[in-house]
């Protein structure tokens, strides 16, 4: 007879268990749609686009017809946590609980569905190996969380956020983000082989569960993915509960297990798994590396900033309309100062409401004219999508004076920039062995 993870027969599972199996297969099922795996495949993304639409339909559906929450629902973006992804949550939830009841009404008479999940258990693991895998490499290439722009530099800690603080104090540090990144990429890797899938479910769930740690303690809008992605850990390390209880808890001696064991072994079959096995490398460990490692380069080559150095520009002189403005901190008009972060992006400390406002900074993305001595000037919303503000005529005196000519709104502007020396200790990235003193 044909026997489960436990040593139980198959035909034995406890009527909780059974219960328990089929609510999560379908909740996480839902959750983690295996199904848009294949999206990357040339031409599969048209045939799932459907499935996308018709998810979106029910969600809207279950906002405005069973749970009234929202009034409007904001879909996915910069954040994990909209709306409408608390809305489809709550849908999934209540899904599962209505095809686990009929499941269980319909099929009661099956005692075991040992290959059901065999197969149920090898998704959520490729699940988590793929984020794992994903994040990792974001952070051994030190792009998930970059080191702070002069912009941020500039920012006063206490009108930060705490997400942005926290994203700040780990992009800070490269052998820090590294060291997190290295944890998840092997924990990753650890998933990928059957003999080795407990040790990479130890070291996942320590990893995710740290990440689940910062996005509530410090308001990182990914809390739901990441409370998954934990939560998918456990699940999958549940099964394997008597053997790690065994030795973690009462120092006994813990036997192999079959858990993680192919259940077929007909040549096809075995055939087919290492070909399902490959794409599924293919997209979870080769797209990330050769998306990560080309935008890696791509940073490594990013050319000197013309015409503008980086740096900070205090505005020496502020003409509205031909008259000079002075710095009075209650003017909601006048630029005070002007940090180039890059040759695309910089900010402006300004109240004026035209720009994108960001902890008390102007956020904007420009591109310079180096022929005709013009910059066109854009809003920055988000990283995809940006308004168009104003251009700007430009003349360089020197190499560290730079005057502009523009029209905001209806009035006509001058402005006169100088850079300073202005000195950032944090971005020294100081390390001492020896320390007389607290710092």
């Amino acid at each position: 007879m044909t026997t489960d993870s436990d040593g139980l027969p198959a035909s034995d599972w406890p009527l909780w268990r059974r219960i328990v199996f089929r609510y999560f297969f379908v909740y996480l099922g839902l959750q983690i749609a295996p199904w848009d795996w294949l999206g990357r495949i040339p031409g599969v993304f048209f045939v799932l686009r459907p499935l996308g639409s018709m998810n979106r339909a029910a969600v809207e559906y279950a906002n405005s017809h069973l749970f009234h929450t929202y009034s409007k629902l904001i879909l996915p973006n910069g954040s994990g946590d909209t709306s409408f992804a608390w809305t489809e949550f709550k849908l999934y939830l209540v899904v599962a609980a209505v095809v686990c009841v009929l499941w269980s009404a319909i099929d009661f008479k099956r005692t075991a569905y040992p290959r059901l999940d065999y197969w149920f258990r090898t998704v959520v693991r490729y699940y988590i190996c793929a984020a794992a895998l994903s994040y990792g490499l974001a952070k051994v290439y030190d792009l998930q969380m970059p080191f702070p722009l002069t912009s941020q530099l500039a920012t006063p800690l206490g009108d930060l956020l705490p997400m942005r603080f926290s994203w700040l104090f780990i992009g800070y540090s490269t052998p820090y983000e590294m060291f997190g990144g290295w944890a998840e990429f092997m924990a990753g890797l650890l998933l990928l082989n059957r003999r080795t899938v407990t040790l990479g479910l130890l070291a996942a769930a320590a990893a995710f569960g740290n990440v689940v740690m910062i996005n509530l303690a410090y308001d990182v809008p990914v809390k739901l993915y990441s409370m998954h992605l934990f939560f998918c850990c456990i699940y999958l390390l549940l099964h394997d509960a008597p053997r790690l209880f065994n030795l973690f808890v009462l120092n006994r001696a813990a036997a192999s297990t079959a858990l993680w064991q192919p259940l077929d072994a007909a040549p096809w079959q075995r055939y087919a798994r290492w070909g399902l096995k490959a794409i599924l490398l293919w997209g979870f460990l080769y797209l990330p590396y050769q998306g990560n490692s080309s935008r890696y380069a791509a940073l490594k080559k990013t050319p000197a900033p013309k015409p503008f150095a980086i740096g900070v520009y205090d505005v020496q002189r502020f003409s509205l309309n031909g008259k000079d403005v002075p710095p009075l901190l209650a003017d909601s008009m006048r630029w005070r100062n002007v940090i180039f972060d890059s040759q695309q992006a910089g900010s402006v400390e300004t109240r004026d409401s035209v720009f994108w406002q960001r902890y008390r900074r102007g956020y904007f993305r420009y591109k310079a004219d180096t022929l005709k001595h013009t910059v066109a000037v854009w809003k920055t919303s988000t990283a995809f999508d940006s308004t168009w503000m104003f251009s700007m005529r430009y003349e360089m005196p020197d190499s560290n004076t730079i005057r502009f000519w523009t029209k905001i709104r209806t009035d006509s502007v001058f402005m006169e920039l100088v850079r300073t020396n202005r000195h950032f200790q944090l971005a020294e990235k100081q390390f001492h062995w020896l320390s007389e003193y607290n710092r």
